[in-house]
């Protein structure tokens, strides 16, 4: 343990724990990852003499399974997961609507500990008393994963505030698969905004995610201070008008955020039409998806048949992209 009081995730060779568990009963808890999972994890945690970082429930802790349709959490490498959980939500259903928010994220792969920080908060594991991620492991999820939802104009938000998290000598959940620092985007990635739904559910999900959606040309297309402008041409047909107002449909410009050094192929060439998919931040219109229209397209056609027929769900996901579903 030496002098700091980390709680350690260590991967365990084999599968779950035999007769040695029994030993260590006194000073850890063995947790097993779900059968298939392809990983399973010792949990060592020691108790600290208070808990500075922690709260006082308004009802008793329980130990509950995870459900299998907790996706963000169901396959993290232990079976049961701690309710209320770390960010105060009290029911399984809550935990469950909430979580399902960053699951889109994930996907994104932005860092190899986003899941362990994640899940250290919307499904903690079982233990005596809450353990939190360390900050360190918050800092470093933080700012490899903040630049892409900023791409969709969402801040890292108040409730994941670092300094909320015990720094490293004390109690909490350390790096474990990544490194101590932000992991830079491959050169080759394709921007966020140009990952593309194949399937009519994925582009529902996405329109029904946007406050915008709209069918138009590309006049032209610019890049300053990290970000591309994409120009409307003037005739342009809005299939969601969300938040717009007539000034917004009537000169149209649309802002890529962190995507000039990333490759677009849609925007190889501006030819054509295009359907694109946006939120309306601080009276600026982001990009968050974008396709080359193909009226032949049976899938894009089912789902703006879809958008124009029925009513969106009124919830949906913080984020959205391809590699979720």
């Amino acid at each position: 343990a030496g002098g700091g009081r980390r709680a350690v995730l260590m991967p365990q060779v084999g599968g779950p724990l035999g007769g040695r568990g029994m030993a260590l009963l006194a000073l850890a808890l063995a947790l097993v990852g779900s059968p298939g999972g392809g990983q399973h994890y010792d949990y060592y945690g020691w108790q600290p003499e208070s808990l500075p970082h922690g709260r006082f429930y308004g009802r008793e802790p329980q130990c509950l399974d995870i459900p299998p349709d907790m996706q963000l959490c169901h396959d993290v490498g232990y079976k049961r997961m701690r309710l209320p959980n770390l960010l105060e939500h009290e029911t399984m259903a809550e935990a469950k609507q909430q979580a399902s928010s960053w699951v889109p994220l994930l996907a994104k792969q932005c860092h190899t500990d986003t899941q362990l920080f994640l899940c250290s908060l919307f499904a903690p594991v079982c233990l005596d008393r809450p353990v939190y991620p360390c900050r360190s492991l918050c800092e470093v999820v933080r700012d490899s994963c903040a630049p892409v939802m900023e791409s969709y104009g969402f801040p890292w938000p108040e409730m994941l505030h670092c300094g909320k998290f015990p720094s490293d000598h004390e109690l909490c959940i350390a790096i474990q698969f990544g490194n101590s620092k932000a992991t830079p985007p491959p050169v080759s990635k394709i921007c966020t905004q140009c990952e593309m739904e194949h399937k009519a559910d994925g582009m529902m999900e996405q329109m029904c995610s946007s406050d915008f959606v709209v069918k138009m040309r590309i006049k032209e297309m610019t890049e300053e201070n990290g970000e591309r402008r994409l120009v409307a041409a003037q005739k342009k047909k809005v299939l969601k008008l969300g938040p717009l107002k007539r000034k917004d449909t009537k000169k149209m410009v649309l802002h890529m955020r962190n995507a000039s050094t990333c490759p677009c192929p849609q925007l190889d060439s501006l030819s054509g039409s295009f359907l694109v998919m946006g939120r309306k931040v601080g009276g600026r219109l982001l990009l968050l998806a974008i396709y080359p229209w193909q009226k032949h397209n049976k899938e894009m056609k089912f789902a703006v048949k879809f958008m124009l027929s029925y009513p969106c769900p009124l919830y949906h996901p913080l984020l959205y992209g391809a590699g979720q579903h």
